[in-house]
């Protein structure tokens, strides 16, 4: 698994925001007045307030664990789950800083089957983590990246205005090892693009790819018998496709991940594809009361 920096994780993203979220950008036309600066700080300001408004949230997620050969072809069977997923947010201690996320999985199928005590948790299976992947938008972290408006897209029947981003500075590369498996952070080595309604300025999808290839130097430890002593990562794609999801009393719409896809490649160890999507998305109001 490989994570840009600390903001997120790439097992599972969710972005809550209420009503229009994410990034309101504009193609240079006379459509969208103010600079790219003045509309950014607009956009933190909207972003804050969604997750200010947001409280818990209930859904369906199944994930699909694909190993690839080197012609990007499957490898044996992929590793199917189904998860009852519970997303809560806390406020923020400060203004500008995003909600703390706690994720809460319950896995109910494995390949179609309930779950069996031998069924470890593997290496790829989503984990919880901090979700925050709009957060790039708020004042606190802006400053971290440059950003540059893109022009007009099409998305299915949507026009999407795109603004693209970067990190200022690349940071260590660094590996958190649990057994077998590892976490790569590589801070600053992703570039991404983010698109928006042109309409109701809602975030449709958010990609990200590495800005080049990088070396992964394996700790001696896990070098194992023959084993490389490093890793090239040569690719590691990702995109998030968004959707408007309903809710009633009091009524909410509620801009919510559809699904996610993710390619890593690399040369030297396993490559692979995981797919997720998330249906089923139900709001907890308080304790006692459940809104489809």
């Amino acid at each position: 698994m490989i994570s840009d920096g600390p903001r997120r994780s790439r097992a599972w993203l969710l972005a809550a925001s209420l009503g229009a979220p994410g990034v309101l950008t504009a193609a240079i036309s006379a459509q969208v007045p103010g600079d790219l600066a003045s509309t950014l700080a607009r956009v933190g300001d909207r972003v804050r307030h969604y997750y200010s408004r947001a409280q818990s949230i209930m859904c369906i997620e199944r994930v699909t664990v694909q190993h690839l050969r080197s012609d990007l072809g499957p490898e044996g069977f992929g590793r199917v789950l189904e998860y009852e997923l519970r997303v809560d947010w806390d406020a923020a201690e400060d203004a500008d800083g995003p909600p703390e996320a706690r994720v809460v999985r319950e896995l109910r199928k494995v390949n179609g089957r309930p779950p069996r005590p031998k069924d470890d948790q593997g290496c790829l299976d989503p984990k919880s983590g901090t979700l925050e992947p709009l957060a790039i938008l708020l004042p606190r972290h802006r400053e971290e990246y440059l950003f540059a408006w893109n022009g007009v897209g099409r998305l299915k029947d949507k026009r999407a205005m795109m603004v693209d981003y970067k990190s200022r500075k690349p940071g260590a590369i660094e590996g958190t090892w649990k057994g077998d498996c590892v976490s790569i952070d590589a801070p600053g080595r992703t570039k991404g693009r983010i698109w928006v309604d042109e309409v109701t300025h809602d975030v449709l999808r958010l990609d990200e790819q590495l800005i080049g290839q990088f070396e992964y130097r394996v700790p001696r430890e896990h070098w194992g018998f023959n084993g490389p002593q490093s890793w090239t990562i040569e690719r590691a794609d990702s995109s998030i496709r968004y959707r408007p999801v309903v809710f009633h009393d009091p009524e909410e719409i509620v801009v919510l991940p559809e699904s996610i896809e993710v390619l890593t490649i690399f040369r030297g160890a396993q490559s692979y594809r995981i797919s997720q999507t998330f249906s089923g998305y139900k709001r907890f109001i308080t304790a006692g009361r459940v809104v489809k």
